[in-house]
């Protein structure tokens, strides 16, 4: 499987979601350990899903997380949340 950028965004803004960690959040947690971050510089970062992979390890890194399942970004779908949990997705084609 080919990881796009939209993928790996996905995987960032999951992770986040799971702990309840807001932008601002994780700007003071990167800030903490020493990088110079501003919140509007990671909100496009994120947004445009155009990190790298050091800053993305970074990312997991402050916000706790050790461990993550590459195979449940699969999907084409583009939705961000806790598992098992049921959505509703709108067809716009």
């Amino acid at each position: 499987m080919i990881y796009s950028n939209e993928k790996v965004k996905r995987l960032l803004k999951s992770e986040l979601v799971k702990r309840g960690i807001s932008t601002s959040d994780l700007v003071f947690l990167l800030n903490e350990q020493g990088l110079n971050e501003t919140q509007s510089g990671i909100t496009s970062k994120i947004s445009r899903g155009t990190f790298s992979a050091s800053f993305f390890l970074q990312c997991l890194s402050v916000i706790g997380c050790t461990k993550f399942e590459l195979e449940d970004f699969k999907s084409n779908l583009s939705l961000v949340g806790e598992p098992n949990v049921e959505y509703k997705v709108e067809n716009n084609e």
